[in-house]
């Protein structure tokens, strides 16, 4: 699904240039549920940027089902981030005047598509805060906001969604029913899950960890396994990147 070769990331402080990532190898398969660890300034929301099109790179290749990201034009990389990926932030994102059930409907009145009501219910009820649906934010606990956010990363049917230390604004029970949320999403939908975190606790829920320090990958294994020996996969001919088109 997606193939990262030779990424760096370099930003310009005046004549100072500043590495974020440094010649980066990555693959991830479809259905992936895996972590991305490292101290702050190690360039893991860099590479979480990256991977969901939030970002270029400075240099490298980024092929996702195949298709070259890194030289797409900005309204293609916005039609994929819309198609294809789910976001979900520490902060919720949530509007503070609009109930949850017009928070989840927001990305199909941005792509135009048909029975917004229909789908938004069943992305709600799939995160169970279906009874929640004409709450505003502020009659919301922490993790049913974050709930919140993940039916509107759900409502697309993407086939990855990338969440930004989703945890850290709650408490700890509160993040382990969060973090089961995320895997029966994983195991039932086959969604590709990737998240950023500097919590051990919640990594430990993922099923592969990848740590970065200083800008490149330093680790790449199972919870509590060493990092088994690179493996390239072979490039594989991915069905074309749907048109912008309204959905039936």
């Amino acid at each position: 699904m997606i193939r990262l070769r030779g990424i760096s990331k370099i930003y310009r402080a005046g004549d100072v240039a500043v590495p974020a990532l440094l010649d980066v190898d990555l693959d991830i398969e479809d259905g992936e549920f895996l972590a991305i660890m490292g101290p702050s300034g190690s360039g893991k929301s860099t590479l979480m940027n990256i991977l969901g099109c939030l970002d270029r790179p400075t240099r490298g290749t980024y092929e996702l089902d195949g298709h070259f990201v890194h030289t797409m034009s900005d309204d293609h990389l916005a039609r994929v981030r819309n198609r294809r990926i789910g976001f979900v932030f520490q902060s919720f994102n949530l509007l503070p005047r609009l109930p949850a059930i017009d928070q989840v409907e927001l990305p199909l009145i941005y792509r135009g598509a048909r029975n917004r009501r229909r789908l938004a219910i069943r992305a709600l009820e799939a995160v169970g805060v279906a009874d929640r649906m004409q709450h505003r934010p502020t009659q919301l606990s922490g993790g049913q906001q974050q709930r919140v956010a993940i039916a509107r990363a759900l409502v697309t049917n993407p086939t990855m969604i990338m969440a930004d230390e989703p945890t850290g604004a709650l408490d700890t029970k509160t993040s382990g029913d969060v973090m089961r949320t995320f895997d029966q999403l994983n195991r039932e939908r086959n969604i590709t899950i990737v998240f950023v975190t500097h919590e051990p606790e919640v990594a430990a829920y993922t099923r592969r960890i990848i740590h970065i320090r200083d800008g490149r990958i330093t680790d790449d294994s199972p919870p509590g396994q060493t990092a088994p020996a690179a493996t390239p996969r072979q490039a594989v001919d991915w069905a074309p990147l749907p048109p912008d088109t309204a959905p039936a």
